[in-house]
């Protein structure tokens, strides 16, 4: 069987459209909280659908939505199997999408390195040199008049 990228996107697309219709509209489970569909991948051969969402909430309203979805994935997969014009309908399983998570810890991250930038901006302006302010050495700068002094040495040449 041949591998459609493009009708995989496409039925990505749609499975996504219909899941959180779904989910808007037909759970009438309480622990599904606000639960945001980010992305659907679908295998090649149109065979199994990765759906990711994200929670808003506690990391307990995370893993009650995490549970209700789960148990509702036989009603959301004949919902999609109504919905999609395919043969057969493919396999879905939900996946947690960490990308706020990650996010937030970039963010926080870049939020420490501009905090110590600017405590190190701050220790500059009062630092001063261990050493020499420039401790690299230089070539002696011979005046003019220091030349006249100059005689040779007489060496014997026997």
């Amino acid at each position: 069987m041949m591998v459609d990228a493009a009708r995989a996107a496409k039925m990505a697309d749609r499975i996504k459209v219909i899941v959180a219709k779904t989910l808007e509209r037909g759970i009438k489970d309480p622990r599904i909280g606000f639960v945001t569909i980010t992305d659907v991948r679908v295998t090649g051969d149109l065979q199994h659908a990765s759906i990711f969402y994200t929670v808003y909430g506690s990391d307990e309203e995370r893993a009650d939505s995490a549970a209700a979805l789960k148990s509702a994935t036989g009603m959301i997969r004949s919902e999609v199997g109504k919905n999609i014009t395919a043969r057969l309908t493919p396999s879905i399983e939900f996946i947690a999408d960490a990308v706020p998570e990650n996010a937030k810890h970039i963010e926080s991250l870049l939020a420490e390195a501009a905090a110590r930038d600017s405590e190190i901006d701050g220790l500059k302006s009062t630092a001063t040199y261990a050493g020499d302010e420039d401790p690299y050495i230089k070539p002696r700068v011979i005046d003019d008049d220091e030349d006249d002094d100059w005689v040779p040495r007489e060496t014997s040449r026997d």
